[in-house]
């Protein structure tokens, strides 16, 4: 081991009985891994690698129900019942054999779930306000309700400790107990609502249960916002003040601080910040309350990087850090950089794309590590192959040279050409607006290590199939990704410009455009975002009923703050027809998609997004010589296992396997190149 430059960051701390290695920690989260409201293997396997990587504590199961009036709404683990006990104590024990504690969380939603599924119980609220990110009109909480939700907690708590967990998060923030606090969620006048030591009563009395009936030596951490940033909400005062309240109880070991009010859909885009925003944008927030409190701090809302986490601990805002999505994307971040391997730490950049997919009813992937959730296909440490093979790549994207690094960690002797000047593909492209810059981030870490692995890059390299073959590859991986299209649209292959063309420079900007984007996704808003940002006039155009209608929250709530800021025009529910020169102007048709109204509207520009189409004129000059025929065996994709055309005695005797990945075969986004390259490479 090295000795790290970070001091604070390396201390141990003494947490009520526990004593942490370090002030790393990852923070309660639902993955959406839970098998029916169960931590099964692929929810354990993946805390355990973070244990593996050296974090000082992990903390797990992310807003899990007590209660069956509080149905999951992302894929929550249900401590409402005793089956889970079993599997925490198996949880426990494979996490504790690393010399780490674990906790859960546990809340009632309140008003902050839905009422259609499970049970289809009414949700409850201290008022009958609406909820504005889950849309429930909740039933008013009464003294019943009260009493069996306390006890609710309390069971839970208890199954929790009868798990050898070492204790519980409370969720408060946005959640029932919550919900009690904020001015904007309980207007009630009796003992439960009106001041803010009325308002604490219910949690308090959670907390009193709670300790009723865990055992001695069990935290008990608070996890709630200390200023909601809304008008009428809770204040920075009011956060303290709640902090001084539950350190005065003795019934909380620590109060974990977050901020921004997360049951607003641009509220949960502060909550849990990404590159938009500063790092660590609420750490001073935590510690005013860690000041005014004494009791220990935890803290995550953005801090990626160890030099940031350093800052926040020896600075005094806090005591234990968490870095929940930093781990997300390199669970060994802290042992690589204990061993002095800083450049081997995959970024995280804050894209978004893991709490994006939960709240969107997926489970939590990273955009760019395909390995993180599939812990039982894949080993985040790559194994030096038995057999050193020539490897030609062809792209140098995201998935080229993911696939790149791969085999150059496995031992292979690695050859990457590429048409450009530099790499990263549609990357250069997505980073092009200031608040996504970071996304240059993914790109240039892999360069960084394929350099430092010895792979051979030739850019300026339009490779053609003799390039390839001159190289005497053992396997070729063509990762050429995409070109874009105009679809359908008559005239748009003349008439019309792509985002490419507008993002890397290539054609002037018009004052009046139209943005037209049929993929839901962010390449229209950005393209959008960066014109507007000139002084022109933009129209965002989509057929969906909404712009960016497959981007999840946390991302779709930045563009439409900008768009809007930017006076962007949105026109969902319009389709885009054709389009016609009109002496210096364009004229488009368009169509409603509901009253198939057509309108003529005119543009000095117009860019169309509509997708990209392979890219595949060397695939079909590579495949008919390849042992394979360029085709990969679906189910040892699947499983990851070795392509078995690598073991035939063509390639043992100088013929080559031929692979596809990322948008060369479909357009799929980052994550499936990713994904791709590791299928493929893993086990070559």
């Amino acid at each position: 081991m090295t000795s790290s430059p970070y001091k604070a960051l390396f201390e141990p701390f003494k947490l009520g009985h526990l004593t942490l290695k370090n002030r790393i920690i990852s923070t309660c989260h639902a993955p959406a891994y839970a098998e029916d409201g169960i931590p099964g293997e692929r929810y354990q396997r993946y805390h355990e690698e973070k244990a593996r990587g050296g974090l000082a504590m992990t903390m797990f199961g992310g807003a899990s129900s007590v209660s069956k009036d509080s149905p999951p709404s992302f894929g929550q683990l249900n401590v409402s019942d005793d089956r889970i006990i079993p599997h925490f104590r198996a949880f426990a024990n494979r996490i504790h054999a690393h010399d780490v504690p674990l906790i859960c969380q546990l809340s009632h939603a309140g008003r902050r779930t839905r009422p259609d599924g499970n049970h289809w119980l009414p949700t409850v609220a201290p008022s009958a306000l609406r909820e504005p990110a889950h849309g429930a009109t909740p039933k008013i909480i009464e003294p019943t309700d009260i009493r069996r939700i306390v006890a609710d907690y309390a069971a839970a708590a208890k199954r929790c400790s009868e798990g050898g967990l070492d204790g519980i998060e409370l969720l408060a923030s946005g959640h029932l107990i919550g919900q009690f606090w904020s001015p904007l969620s309980n207007t009630r006048s009796d003992n439960y609502g009106g001041t803010l030591e009325n308002r604490l009563r219910f949690g308090m009395e959670v907390l009193e249960a709670i300790r009723d009936v865990v055992r001695k030596n069990f935290i008990v951490s608070l996890r709630f916002t200390a200023n909601e940033f809304i008008d009428g909400g809770i204040t920075e005062e009011d956060g303290i003040a709640i902090g001084v309240a539950h350190a005065q109880s003795g019934l909380v070991d620590c109060l974990n601080v977050s901020g921004a009010a997360n049951w607003t859909k641009a509220g949960v885009a502060e909550t849990v910040p990404s590159m938009a925003f500063p790092a660590g944008r609420f750490v001073e927030l935590a510690g005013k309350v860690r000041w005014s409190t004494g009791l220990p701090v935890l803290h995550a809302a953005g801090v990626a990087d160890l030099a940031t986490a350093n800052f926040a601990v020896s600075e005094g805002h806090v005591d234990l850090i968490g870095m929940t999505r930093a781990q997300i994307a390199d669970p060994h971040m802290v042992r690589k950089h204990l061993e002095g391997k800083d450049e081997e730490i995959r970024p995280c950049v804050g894209a978004g794309y893991c709490i994006d997919r939960i709240y969107r009813g997926g489970d939590a992937l990273c955009l760019h590590n395909a390995v993180t959730g599939r812990e039982g296909t894949f080993s985040h440490e790559t194994r030096t192959a038995d057999t050193t093979r020539k490897v030609v790549i062809v792209g140098a994207g995201p998935a080229g040279l993911e696939a790149a690094r791969v085999c150059a960690e496995r031992g292979h002797k690695v050859a990457l050409l590429e048409a450009q000047s530099n790499p990263g593909g549609q990357i250069v492209y997505a980073a092009r607006i200031p608040w996504r810059q970071n996304m240059i981030g993914i790109t240039r870490w892999l360069y960084d290590r394929c350099v430092s692995l010895g792979v051979e890059f030739r850019f300026n390299t339009y490779a053609e199939a003799d390039d390839v073959l001159s190289l005497s590859p053992n396997v070729v991986i063509l990762a050429t990704g995409g070109l874009p299209e105009s679809g359908q649209i008559i005239g748009g292959d003349m008439l019309g410009n792509s985002t490419w063309d507008i993002l890397s420079g290539e054609v002037s900007l018009g004052k009046k455009v139209l943005v037209y984007d049929e993929t839901g996704g962010q390449s229209g808003p950005t393209v959008a975002e960066y014109i507007a940002g000139t002084g022109s006039q933009v129209d965002l155009m989509t057929p969906d009923r909404m712009i960016a209608e497959g981007v999840g929250v946390t991302n779709h709530a930045i563009h439409l703050r900008n768009l809007y800021g930017a006076g962007v025009n949105i026109l969902p529910d319009w389709r885009l027809l054709k389009l016609e020169r009109n002496e210096s102007r364009i004229n488009a048709t368009i169509r409603n998609e509901y009253s198939a109204q057509e309108e003529l509207r005119e543009y000095e520009q117009v860019v169309i997004e509509t997708g990209t189409v392979p890219m595949d004129d060397l695939y079909d000059d590579l495949a008919s010589q390849a042992v394979n025929g360029g085709h990969a065996n679906i189910d040892q994709l699947i499983s990851a296992g070795q392509q078995s055309c690598l073991a035939t005695d063509a390639v043992q005797q100088g013929g080559f396997a031929f692979f596809r990945i990322g948008d060369c075969v479909s357009a799929r986004g980052v994550h499936a190149a990713m994904l791709d390259a590791n299928r493929i490479c893993k086990m070559l």
